[in-house]
């Protein structure tokens, strides 16, 4: 039961990201809002970790080190992250979170790439499932404002840039703790961000009022720390079962976006949710009978 509290705990605050992103654009530039939530959880993560480490494996890193979590946080926190903020300003959330859900699908291409191995027919059915549902829910939402062409892009994008960071980083064999690792990541992609927000933003406009802090400690404490906390958990406890609530991220997404945002709902909605989750099974179906 411990387990399950913990999985659904990390699947509704998954789902939530989007929802509060799209907030905290409403008072700041998307890439503001990035580099604030980003400092603030890089900044708590290296802080818990370096005060409460319970052995020497919390350490600063080589310089070798370094360059590796430099990569990693330039694709997981400045390219991701960063585009992911900027497309939530012209994306509805629950799409947001639907697009996140696609990542698994995404990873199977990359991987695949990058280790020189062919995608199964099942994966290729999955991703096409995938990439559908997404197309099918998005679809009146376009004609409805709430989503535009430029904010699918951003996101498509931010997608492969995450899936890649997820290749890249099962390809190297860490030695510092996981929790080190993510704060090292986001403080690393906050820096780098910095150039590209005060070139791009508009200060001006910026208003940190009550809704701006309210969705940048949301996304910092919840979303950051506890969200992944509740991940890398479930991930020691086995890799495969994790993945599988990602299938509740949709779902909880749309309803988040609904009840906070007034989103619709609609058979769109219902129908392009129900493709990626199918797709989502297809591409890990051999994974999920294995737990037999």
């Amino acid at each position: 039961m411990k387990n399950i509290g913990i999985g659904i705990l990390f699947s509704i605050l998954w789902s939530s990201a989007s929802v509060a992103t799209k907030f905290g654009v409403q008072s700041a530039a998307p890439l503001i809002l990035a580099n604030v939530r980003f400092f603030i959880a890089g900044i708590l993560l290296l802080s818990f970790s370096y005060l409460f480490g319970k052995d020497d494996s919390y350490r600063l890193p080589t310089q070798k080190e370094l360059k590796k979590l430099a990569l990693f946080g330039f694709l997981n926190t400045t390219m991701y992250l960063g585009l992911y903020v900027c497309a939530m300003k012209y994306t509805a959330a629950g799409i947001g979170s639907l697009a996140v859900s696609t990542n698994p699908l995404i990873i199977v291409l990359l991987s695949s790439w990058w280790l020189g191995r062919r995608p199964r027919a099942e994966e290729w059915i999955g991703i096409a499932l995938g990439m559908a549902g997404v197309g099918i829910a998005t679809y009146p939402l376009l004609a409805d404002s709430y989503t535009t062409l430029g904010g699918i892009s951003l996101l498509l994008i931010s997608m492969v840039a995450v899936s890649a960071a997820s290749v890249y980083y099962a390809s190297v064999q860490w030695e510092l703790p996981n929790l080190l690792i993510n704060g090292w990541q986001v403080f690393l992609g906050a820096l780098f961000l910095l150039p590209a927000t005060f070139a791009l933003s508009d200060f001006s406009n910026t208003v940190f009022d009550g809704i701006f802090w309210g969705s940048v400690l949301w996304l910092s404490l919840a979303v950051s720390i506890v969200g992944l906390i509740c991940w890398f958990y479930l991930l020691r406890i086995d890799t495969v079962k994790a993945s599988l609530w990602l299938f509740l991220c949709p779902p909880f997404g749309f309803f988040f976006a609904w009840w906070l945002m007034s989103e619709p709902v609609t058979i769109y909605t219902i129908a392009g949710t129900c493709l990626v989750i199918a797709g989502l099974y297809a591409g890990q179906k051999n994974k999920i009978k294995g737990l037999g």
